[in-house]
């Protein structure tokens, strides 16, 4: 038997409904007294503005969190209620699911049982601000279950706990971290034996079939599109009109994301316009008050470490370190599933160290995943913090916390300031960094990391030079290119320098003398330049010409040299000329063809593609050039006839193929994927009803810009619109809104709230 121990014990025992028992226990017990719903309805006021967006002017934060659970079971149910359901471990309980669909909702209860016990235990040690916002949270979303029992299926039921809401603030090791190291461990193993042909098998390990929860459920996981996350800028009052700091983020996520544009006003704690993520009390990343504001952009920090110990072979289960034999502790969690009219129970083993869970057992050596935020539960209350927060100082403060354990923040003030930070809870290594593909094998326990590096030692820089910072999710050594932080100032196992078209894009756009207003910056953002046209379609032309092209192709090149490389919805010559990159890069390497039209990205090596690959000496304007003029026209006369028998024709407005789709509203939208260098960045996937046309499933989706005056003025659009209900007004209100580019005004003031006006209730009233 290859593995030394499988440690997933199944047992199944079947027993009528009516007998079933939770295996949460009794939470609210341990919950102090709540409010009575009916005294909390009367303690907040929702007024509803154009395209949906809700204000809550509340009393206290219990009614502030109260009306939010209430908003957002009005605009997304079901949504919410499964999230907070699973967050406690009870999805299998409650869904009659059958094989592998149920076995994964095991694994996935089992390990959202961990999180819920780590949030009971952690729930006294939140301050009571953040206690009575998620509470109140709880409760709203409970009340409209109450009043609405009509719109929901059976299992959606008003049973939640504050437990259930904060166990979504719970930080648990990186599935994405767990799975790449179980690939090289396989690959490893593999070239050893020498028992199969090499090749890519990510998401083919065997190891993850047969050991660990740990790594089933990495297994499971999915990569995430190339394009998720952000652009952000950040302008200092030298660089505005108005001589007032500017802000402007953009995340690029799926369109199910769940962002849920709201504000929220209680006195004597905050004012805040922000996005609050469905099924979240306090999930900010991005929003502002009355002073200040901010936005997190994706930054990827190697946070994880493999360690391996030697297993004790005398004692089954104990592990050799410091000189010990150590004991492996052992968690047992029983999860509930329906099975047809009865209910049946299965048991998951979760092995665990001090320093991590264990996540693989082979080869007389016991493997666990040291995370730097396994546990963290104060990620909400960090955030609490940074809403309240009404200076730099203050919001400095909150950051000092270091819950949120990754993400760029960016941030701007009306005192002038802007500031940004690669934020990290990075580990002080005594090594070098595995990398998520290497264990290091350790016989004492300081051997391994234990704290980290201090948050001032950081990548950040101050209201820098040239008074602008902006990030798209590359490296923080390009943030602003007056003030370059060096590669060689920071460790080793930071980030090597990289800055992709789109970054370039963005710095192209902004790296200059010139002053923007608001409005200025709100057209900026919307750029539809695809910058990978500029780099390489003259190459491209050239080619072509090559080859003395006649009839089609001919009149294709002469689209190519008419085209303004754009991606605008009117514009023609965009659509072949990705068909055109994605057929080049994809036969870069070795018969490699992309299979779908829009796996848009090289991952063939770039000397392969460029004449000139990315270079850090000349960062911006690198890489440019085709490296294979042959493959190059080769490519484009395939495009050509792909073209048409994938579009319909190949000379086509982008607009034509390119479809922005919610429920009956289909327009043609402009954008595209970073890696051709857009900054307004869509991806795209099979459109549901054409097969001659694609339809956006991601990428930019909720926008805001706003300048901190004596008053903010501010800007925004949410592509997908406040609501996933079709029967709701706000279902795909703001779609056009997107398409065309443009963006509404933020009502911040009770004034412009009250101009904007077209709803106001209490939340819960009867």
């Amino acid at each position: 038997m290859r593995y030394l121990l499988t440690i997933i014990i199944i047992s199944l025992s079947l027993f009528s409904c009516g007998a079933t028992s939770s295996s949460s226990g009794d939470p609210d017990e341990q919950i102090e007294t709540q409010t009575d719903p009916d005294d909390l309805s009367q303690q907040v006021v929702i007024r509803r503005t154009e395209f949906g967006v809700p204000h809550m002017n509340a009393e206290n934060l219990e009614a502030a969190g109260f009306a939010l659970g209430f908003l957002q079971m009005e605009d997304h149910g079901d949504r919410v209620a499964e999230l907070l359901l699973k967050s406690r471990g009870e999805w299998a309980k409650y869904n009659n699911l059958t094989g592998s669909e149920r076995s994964s909702a095991i694994d996935s209860d089992a390990s959202n049982r961990l999180d819920y016990k780590r949030a009971v235990e952690t729930w006294p040690a939140l301050e009571k601000d953040t206690r009575d916002f998620i509470s109140g949270f709880a409760q709203g979303v409970n009340r409209y279950i109450e009043m609405h029992p009509d719109e929901f299926d059976d299992w959606v039921k008003p049973h939640y706990t504050a437990y259930d809401v904060h166990a979504r603030n719970i930080v648990s090791p990186s599935s994405g971290s767990i799975r790449r190291f179980l690939s090289a461990f396989e690959r490893q193993r593999e070239r050893e034996d020498n028992e199969v042909a090499m090749g890519d098998r990510l998401n083919e390990i065997s190891l993850l079939e047969d050991q660990t929860v740990w790594a089933r459920l990495a297994a499971k996981s999915e990569e995430p599109h190339p394009d998720v996350g952000s652009n952000v800028w950040a302008f200092a009052p030298e660089r505005t009109t108005s001589g007032n700091a500017i802000l402007m983020r953009n995340p690029h996520l799926s369109w199910d994301a769940g962002y849920y544009e709201a504000q929220v006003k209680v006195p004597g704690k905050f004012n805040f316009y922000g996005d609050f993520r469905i099924g979240q009390a306090v999930g900010i990343i991005g929003g502002f008050n009355e002073k200040l504001g901010w936005s997190t952009t994706n930054n990827s920090p190697d946070l994880d470490e493999i360690y391996s110990f030697t297993a004790d072979p005398e004692r089954p289960d104990h592990y050799l370190l410091d000189g010990a034999s150590v004991p492996l502790q052992k968690e047992t969690v029983s999860v509930e599933f329906k099975y047809g009219e009865a209910t049946g129970t299965e048991t998951r083993e979760f092995w665990s160290t001090p320093y991590g869970p264990v996540i693989l057992r082979e080869d007389g050596k016991v493997y666990v995943i040291k995370s730097a935020g396994d546990g963290e539960f104060r990620t909400g209350e960090q955030f609490f913090k940074m809403m309240k927060a009404q200076n730099l100082d203050e919001w400095k403060e909150a950051m000092h916390m270091r819950a949120r354990v990754s993400s760029n923040l960016t941030y701007a003030d009306a005192d002038g300031n802007i500031f940004y930070v690669w934020n990290a809870s990075m580990p002080e290594r005594p090594h070098e960094a595995g990398g998520d593909t290497t264990a290091f094998h350790v016989t004492s326990s300081d051997e391994m990391w234990h704290d980290f590096t201090d948050w001032e030692m950081l990548p950040q820089l101050e209201n820098p030079e040239g008074g602008y910072l902006r990030n798209e999710n590359d490296t923080f050594h390009f943030t602003n290119m007056n003030e370059i932080l060096r590669p060689e100032d920071y460790p080793s196992f930071y980030p090597e320098p990289q800055l992709r078209l789109r970054s370039q894009h963005s710095l192209e756009l902004i790296d200059n003398d010139e002053k923007f207003s608001l409005e200025d910056i709100v057209e900026l953002k919307h750029s539809e330049r695809m910058l990978m046209a500029d780099r390489v379609k003259a190459n491209l032309i050239t080619a072509v010409e090559q080859t003395e092209p006649e009839g089609e192709i001919a009149e294709a090149l002469q689209l190519m040299r008419e085209w303004d490389n754009t991606v605008a919805r009117d514009s023609r010559g965009g659509v072949l000329f990705k068909t055109w990159w994605n057929r080049y890069s994809a036969t870069a390497d070795s018969q490699r063809v992309q299979s779908s039209p829009e796996s848009v990205g090289y991952s063939a090596t770039p000397e392969k593609l460029f004449t000139q690959p990315w270079s850090y000496d000349d960062p911006v304007k690198t890489p440019y050039g085709l490296a294979d003029f042959e493959r190059a026209a080769e490519s484009f006369e395939w495009a050509v006839e792909e073209a048409k028998d994938r579009y319909g024709h190949w000379n086509l407005p982008w607009g034509e193929v390119h479809r922005a789709v919610i429920g009956e509203l289909d327009l043609p939208v402009g954008g595209c994927t970073g890696l051709l260098g857009c900054y307004r960045v869509i991806w795209f996937t099979d459109h549901e009803e054409d097969d001659q046309k694609l339809q956006v499933r991601g990428g930019d989706g909720w926008v805001f810009a706003v300048e901190f005056g004596e008053i903010p003025r501010a800007y925004t659009v949410l592509a997908y619109g406040q609501s996933i209900k079709e029967d709701s007004p706000h279902f795909n209100d703001q779609l056009l809104i997107f398409t065309n580019n443009e963006m509404t005004p933020v009502a911040f003031t009770d004034e412009d709230v009250e101009k904007q006006l077209i709803r106001e209730y209490r939340p819960g009233v009867k």
